[in-house]
């Protein structure tokens, strides 16, 4: 089911890419912790998304995984080898991703025109039959299967890494 609300350009691309999605309305959630009291029925790995910069501020990062797990900064920084890394501004989030803090997800990525932002997914991600992101707007899930995810981060150029998040 398309929805009028949301993303435009992220149902175009998703048509045009030939990716069928479930979606899901809720209350706006500030947080994936918020959201997850409406995902109890959507059988779907639920994804944190946390946008990140490199020290100097000429990087910036997608971080990517299992929402339900708790992240250490630190260790991440020694797990993507990128430097001290922190939280992105709000600013940098609607430079680079055209997103408002709240409703971060990859499909963000349509509007990185340079493919600026490198993104890391835990490797255990690729174990998920469906994924689930915001659509670019925090009052909704959209579900695809995780091939499509994988069909998704091809078509918009920007470069990815599977990384080993937990043990």
């Amino acid at each position: 089911m398309q929805s009028t609300r949301g993303d435009q350009k992220l149902y175009k691309v998703l048509d045009e890419l030939q990716i069928s999605f479930d979606y899901h309305e809720h209350p706006p959630v500030p947080t994936v912790e918020e959201a997850s009291k409406y995902w109890k029925d959507i059988e779907s790995a639920h994804c944190k998304n946390l946008f990140f910069r490199n020290h100097k501020g000429n990087r910036h990062y997608l971080v990517i995984f299992e929402y339900s797990r708790v992240l250490n900064i630190r260790d991440l920084e020694l797990r993507l080898g990128q430097g001290k890394i922190s939280f992105a501004s709000p600013k940098r989030m609607m430079k680079y991703l055209g997103l408002e803090p709240g409703s971060v997800s990859p499909f963000g990525l349509i509007n990185d025109k340079d493919d600026h932002v490198h993104v890391f997914l835990d490797a255990n991600l690729k174990n998920s039959e469906k994924i689930s992101f915001h659509p670019n707007i925090n009052t909704a899930s959209i579900v695809i299967s995780y091939a499509d995810f994988e069909r998704f981060l091809n078509y918009t150029g920007n470069s990815f890494d599977f990384i080993r998040l937990y043990d």
